[in-house]
Formats: structure tokens, C-alpha cells, sequence
């Protein structure tokens, strides 16, 4: 057979394969509805509409076998309701930060993002082939949830601050919006720190309930308006390094679905996360740029001695974590290890290279 037929038939054979076997397994059931509430505002510059992305998405690579019911933060329940809602069966599935559920177990923090933790590219390859999802499955099974990866921001903002941060003295009496093991490193320093849903935050730091926020980064806070109140904006956090979503799914229903249809959710799934971090990097550079020219933004970063007063912070509350239980302490180990492997191979290839090229190009 010459080469040019055999790739003509071959593709036309995967074609065919593609197209029958949404069909064929659809067959086999009844179609299934996935109910799915989700912390975040409807149509929500990069949050919000990656989760909406994703539902569709299910939708459509199952060939209509499974069919999404999306409901915003709010709509259904409230945002931090979302957990609770799966876990007790009245929807099948959440789209949200796991660190959210600290209250329930602290090292849910451990699969969203910790201070001086793993980046997104790290995190992602930590999940799927370091062992971290059988270890977080192993955590959420004892909610009767199914995790899955899907979204990624990248590294986050240190956030926005009416006044401007020269010491971690300066910490001190700071009202702050910082969810996760952050809050915790914050309160070390002399913050005060609460957790509030995205819709609730501006209204807070333009009435001075607050003092200051940290959300996600220029593409997203952009749309936040958060420079109406707070014009300090610092880069790289120590908080979220790489913070990654999660898809959380009712253990039970996850359960009665086939390899198949379990397959089109996994595949939905992390699709959606390489397509929320592309986004986010796409966007970063061009919204930063935005914020300073048309809002006036100035654009700070904490200095080493903050840095290292931070990091001796989080030292504390990482053995705290460690000592809530086994499994935490397992979970904690198998991280810190993840960054000892994967962060000292970074510095020497790609972190190495970024810097020269940057330097070079005259890149800041």
C-alpha cells in the first residue's frame, strides 16, 4: 500500500473510531446528569468562566451521554457551601480551591497551594506521577469525594495593601483577606486574616472592613477593581507558589459510572487545567500592564528580610500541620519531598535559563 493511502485510511479509520465511540457508550446507559455548583461568580474572567468551559466540555466530549447542570456561586448554594452540597450526595460535583476546606482538614491546603510550596508545572507532575493523587484521594475519600485537578491561576499575587509593606513589622494590626495555610503564616506575623468569597471581598476593602486582599493575579484581579481602594500591588506571594483547583465528585455517583464516562471527566478535566494556566500566563503580562498605565497601580515586592520572616513563619505552621494527624504528617512529607526533587532540578535548568534569558533581553 503506498504511504500516502495508508495515512488517508488510517485517519479516516481514527476519525470513524472517535466518532462511534461516544455513541457506542452512550448505549450502555441511561444519560447522566452532573449537577455541578461552584465557588466562584458566574462569567468570571478566568475562574469563572474556566469552570463554565469545563462543563461544557463534558457535554460535549461525551456526545450529550452526560449532561452538565452548572450553577454559579450563589445560585445554589453559597461558595463555601460547595463542599458540603457533593459530599451529601444533592449535587454530583464542585469546582473550587481545596484550601478551602482547610476548616475540615488542613491538608486539603496541601492540593491547592502551601507558602513556599510547589509551582503549578511542579504541583501537576507532584498529582500525577509523584503520588500525590492517590494521597489525595486517600484525604477526600474520607469525605466520600473524588478529586481531580482541573484549573491552575500559576503563581499568585501577594495581593493589594493600602499602605505599603517595608518589614514584616508592618504586618502587625493588617485586616487581611488571605485564605488557606497563608492566613496562618500572616497571623504568625500579627495580622488578623479572614476568608471571604470572592464576591464579598470588594465590598469589604472599599469599606474598610479590611485592609487588604490577596485574590489571584493581574488577569483576574483587573476585573476586581480592587485599585479603587488599595493602589500597593505586590508580585510573587509566598502564599500560593502555584495554586491548582479542584473538581471534587460525589465518591458514590463517581462510582456508578462507567470506565468510560469516568474516562470523558478525567479527560474534561485536565484539559481545563492546561487551559486555565495558559490563559493565565497569556493574559498576566498584557492586565499588569493595564493596572499600571490606566489605574495608576504601583507595582511592589516584599524584600528579603520580609521574605525570610515569612519563611521562618511558615516553618511553625507546617510542623502544626504535620502534628494534626497521620495523614496530614504523610501528606506534608510526601509535599516538602516533591519540592526537594523537583525544585532543586528546576533551579539548575529551567529557573537558571528564565534568569539568563530575562537578563540578557533586559526583561524585569
Amino acid at each position: 500500500m503506498k504511504r500516502r493511502n495508508f495515512l488517508t485510511q488510517a485517519a479516516l479509520g481514527t476519525t470513524a473510531a472517535a466518532l462511534a465511540t461516544p455513541a457506542l457508550a452512550g448505549s450502555h446507559g441511561a444519560t447522566k446528569t452532573m449537577t455541578i455548583v461552584s465557588t466562584w461568580p458566574r462569567d468570571f474572567p478566568g475562574l469563572g468562566t474556566s469552570a463554565q468551559r469545563f462543563a461544557e466540555r463534558v457535554t460535549n466530549l461525551s456526545n450529550g451521554a452526560i449532561t452538565t447542570e452548572y450553577f454559579a456561586a450563589g445560585e445554589r448554594v453559597g461558595a463555601f457551601d460547595a463542599f458540603d452540597e457533593v459530599a451529601s450526595g444533592n449535587s454530583q460535583a464542585y469546582i473550587g480551591a481545596d484550601y478551602y476546606w482547610t476548616g475540615k482538614h488542613p491538608a486539603y491546603a496541601f492540593f491547592t497551594s502551601v507558602p513556599f510550596g510547589l509551582t503549578h508545572p511542579e504541583h501537576s507532575a507532584w498529582i500525577k506521577f509523584g503520588g500525590g493523587q492517590a494521597l489525595w484521594d486517600k484525604l477526600s475519600g474520607e469525605f466520600g469525594i473524588k478529586p481531580l485537578l482541573v484549573g491552575a491561576t500559576g503563581t499568585q499575587a501577594g495581593g493589594w495593601f493600602n499602605k505599603e509593606i517595608n518589614s514584616a513589622d508592618d504586618f502587625k494590626g493588617l485586616k487581611m483577606r488571605i485564605p488557606g495555610l497563608g492566613g496562618n503564616v500572616l497571623v504568625k506575623l500579627g495580622a488578623s486574616t479572614v476568608s471571604l468569597p470572592g464576591g464579598q471581598i470588594y465590598e469589604n476593602l472599599v469599606s474598610g472592613s479590611i485592609d487588604a486582599t490577596e485574590w489571584v493575579g493581574p488577569y483576574n484581579d483587573y476585573f476586581m477593581k480592587f485599585y479603587e481602594a488599595a493602589k500597593y500591588y505586590y508580585t510573587g506571594g509566598m502564599h500560593e507558589p502555584g495554586s491548582d483547583l479542584a473538581l471534587g465528585v460525589n465518591k458514590a455517583w463517581w462510582d456508578t459510572l462507567s470506565p468510560w464516562e469516568q474516562s470523558i471527566i478525567e479527560a474534561a478535566s485536565e484539559q481545563e487545567a492546561a487551559a486555565m494556566y495558559e490563559e493565565a500566563i497569556a493574559l498576566n503580562g498584557p492586565y499588569l500592564k493595564k493596572l499600571v498605565d490606566e489605574q495608576g497601580v504601583q507595582v511592589r515586592s516584599f524584600n528579603d528580610d520580609t521574605w525570610d520572616a515569612m519563611y521562618a513563619a511558615w516553618e511553625e505552621v507546617l510542623e502544626e500541620t504535620r502534628a494534626h494527624s497521620p495523614l496530614a504528617a504523610e501528606i506534608a512529607d510526601a509535599y516538602v519531598a516533591a519540592i526537594e526533587s523537583e525544585g532543586g532540578f528546576l533551579a539548575k535548568f529551567e529557573v537558571e535559563f528564565v534568569n539568563q534569558r530575562n537578563r540578557v533581553m533586559g526583561l524585569d
